[in-house]
């Protein structure tokens, strides 16, 4: 940043109309930030490419088959087998769930919404079986229908249900589509304040003992509410008016990048400030000195990360593709935040928001003779052999990628804590009930559908199919129950398979889609942008490095450790998801979200040290100028690594596995990096 403009910024009075001026917008963007959860698409569907065979299905049945169906079942389960009077109670239950429960639709158009139990089902003479051949184990089977409010309805009407399924001696269990959608929406309860508030927790313990003051670091942490504030407001109006994708993961993932990577900006800027202060007497002065030699590294820092994560965009996975704009969009507003609110209030504050160790003018620097001059002066006569030693272990740390397990995760495996839907789609598992919810969806010219249905027969774990049934322009569709969890890998299979068989039907034309074909056109369209988008990330990088310290080996040599730290934290956290955790593998998009956020995020710490290279050199020389650089800028380095790490770790108190997995992996390699 310009010198002038630094200490325009900065002023006696300027000062004041920045801090008023950041705060304003923070305010008026506060009620829109509350409501960003409101905006959320969580929806399968909503996550894939229009290229994907599950989509061309949806697209198809769009006009036959409403796309906000929620098939839901009411699992019960009594050891020793369940009594007529049960049973009984059953039909009670579904009467009253029809009579009682906003939402739930009407499968037969009679006007009258539908909850089937089993004595019904067996009095029409229906093909699905909802009660266990050791009758220990039945379900009742309802679809929910809320409109495009699904996501938001569905937790209220579970609750619902669960008030009514209550029987003496007998566990009931929400599950389907609707139960899992409702534990979904548990798992993110609270997000918009328990996981900030925890984020925040870690970052002030953090920063008391970096500062050792109980009052400065009271501004990092405001301004890091501020720009969350401002960026989940934007974001909300983007979701809101101009069809950004946002869903409970990228929420999530936003406020805790926001938080950390703010800390870390306040960390170098107030270090840099506190320098200045011990050669400027007049604070307005020290601090456009600050700004002018820290705002630099900054803007290449929150530029890197934000063309890092604008790279998604290029990602098959809406999910995913809408994720990078977000990102970027909160690391910007953390930039522009971190430059202007933090500096004026540190210069309204004085230098006595620094007590008790107040940095006086002429005193001297401490870092000149701290921890990280002497690691320097120890590295000094010796650096090969300490980087031949540091690149051996990091290669050692890399073989446990040889254990990382990307081929995705069953619902049960999703969940670090045992949800009800889980509990339910066990219970169906052990004692041999297929869910009526999970199914696939044939699609076929009609000429051709009763040889596309004989096709499938004989598959393994696939049910008989339904009567077809004639949708618009000379194509017909039918459903066939899958035996297997929605999200499991045998499932996969059974999907696999189906479409095989139907694809080698002469001028069918044939389709399969429905919830399992959605989870593997995930993988498949993951495991795409695993290959597209890490290349394209380290050439993005790669550049701005090579614009920013107009250099070509050292660019190279900064994307190498960052690459090779990356894989160390992969192989490293593997291990632990298999050996410490119990994990049953990670989501195939995991090496992805992990890559970027460690290679965007871990070369901060390169640029915070190379830009203090760069200006120490120019009046020491190569040598001493690089161990100036790294006495001033280790320490904030390893506590900005640290705030990165402990803020993703926080990742880890949302139950889902692949949160938990994302944080222990950015937590390693922001450890290991600096």
């Amino acid at each position: 940043m310009h010198r002038q403009i630094a200490g325009r910024l900065t002023g006696p009075v300027t000062k004041w109309l920045v801090a008023a001026g950041v705060i304003v917008a923070a305010l008026a963007l506060a009620p829109l930030s509350a409501k960003l959860i409101d905006v959320q698409n969580n929806e399968a569907s909503s996550w894939l490419p229009g290229s994907a065979e599950s989509t061309k299905v949806l697209e198809e049945l769009s006009e036959s088959v409403d796309p906000n169906d929620i098939p839901t079942l009411v699992v019960y389960h009594r050891s020793g087998g369940l009594t007529d009077a049960d049973f009984a109670a059953m039909d009670q239950q579904a009467a009253e769930i029809a009579a009682e429960v906003d939402g739930v639709a009407d499968s037969d158009g009679d006007g009258t919404p539908d909850v089937l139990s089993p004595r019904v089902a067996e009095q029409l003479q229906l093909p699905q079986q909802l009660v266990s051949d050791d009758g220990e184990a039945a379900y009742l089977y309802l679809v929910l229908n809320f409109g495009d409010e699904g996501w938001n309805a569905v937790p209220d009407a579970a609750d619902a249900i669960r008030d009514i399924a209550e029987l003496d001696g007998v566990s009931v269990h929400l599950a389907g589509y609707g139960g899992q959608a409702a534990d979904a929406a548990e798992a993110f309860e609270g997000l918009d304040t328990t996981l900030i508030l925890a984020a925040l927790g870690v970052v002030i313990v953090i920063l008391l003992f970096t500062y050792r003051s109980p009052v400065l670091w009271l501004l990092p942490v405001l301004c890091a509410v501020v720009a969350n504030l401002i960026a989940t407001g934007i974001v909300y109006l983007l979701a809101r008016y101009a069809d950004l994708t946002v869903n409970g993961q990228s929420q999530a993932i936003l406020s805790i990048l926001v938080i950390g990577a703010g800390t870390d900006y306040a960390l170098l800027l107030v270090a840099r400030y506190r320098e200045e202060l011990r050669r400027h007497e007049d604070r307005h002065e020290a601090m456009a000195f600050a700004l002018h030699r820290a705002a630099p590294a900054i803007l290449a820092s929150s530029a890197t990360v934000c063309v890092g994560m604008l790279c998604l965009v290029v990602a098959e996975l809406n999910s995913t593709a809408g994720l990078g704009p977000v990102l970027a969009i909160g690391i910007a507003v953390t930039f522009l935040v971190m430059v202007t609110l933090l500096p004026a209030l540190l210069v309204i504050c004085g230098r006595w928001v620094f007590w008790p160790k107040r940095p006086a003018f002429g005193s001297p620097e401490p870092t000149s003779s701290g921890l990280w001059a002497r690691v320097g002066n120890a590295i000094k006569p010796r650096p090969r052999a300490v980087w031949v030693v540091t690149t051996g272990l990091l290669l050692v740390a890399c073989l446990g990628l040889f254990k990382l397990d990307t081929g995705g995760l069953s619902t049960e495996e999703t969940y670090t804590k045992e949800f009800d839907s889980v509990k339910g789609q066990r219970i169906l598992e052990e004692h041999g009930l297929q869910d009526a919810s999970n199914t696939i969806q044939v699609v076929a010219d009609t000429d051709q559908i009763d040889a596309v249905v004989d096709a499938l027969a004989g598959i393994d774990g696939l049910g008989a199919a339904d009567d077809p049934v004639p949708i618009a322009d000379g194509r017909s569709y039918f459903e066939a129950t899958i035996g297997a969890d929605i999200s499991s890998q045998r499932a996969a299979d059974i999907v696999e398979a189906s479409r095989t068989a139907v694809h080698d039907v002469d001028g069918a034309d044939a389709l399969v889609g429905g919830g399992s074909a959605f989870y593997l056109d995930t993988k498949i369209a993951s495991n795409r942008d695993n290959v597209v988008i890490i290349p394209l990330v380290l050439l993005v990088v790669f550049l701005i490095l090579l614009a920013l310290l107009r250099a070509v080996l050292a660019p190279v040599l900064l994307i190498a450790t960052v690459v090779l730290s990356f894989g160390a934290a992969l192989g490293i956290s593997a291990l632990l998801f298999e050996y410490v955790f119990g994990f049953a593998g990670t989501d195939p998009s995991f090496p992805l979200f992990a890559f970027v956020f460690l290679v965007a995020l871990g070369i901060d710490y390169n640029i915070f040290l190379m830009t203090r290279v760069r200006e120490e050199t120019a009046t020491r020389g190569t040598r001493a100028g690089s161990l100036v650089a790294l006495s001033s800028t280790g320490g904030v380095i390893t506590s900005a690594g640290l705030v990165l790490a402990a803020t993703f770790l926080v990742l880890g108190s949302l139950p889902l596995v692949f949160l938990a997995e994302i944080g222990v992996a950015v937590a390693l390699g922001s450890c290991s990096t600096p």
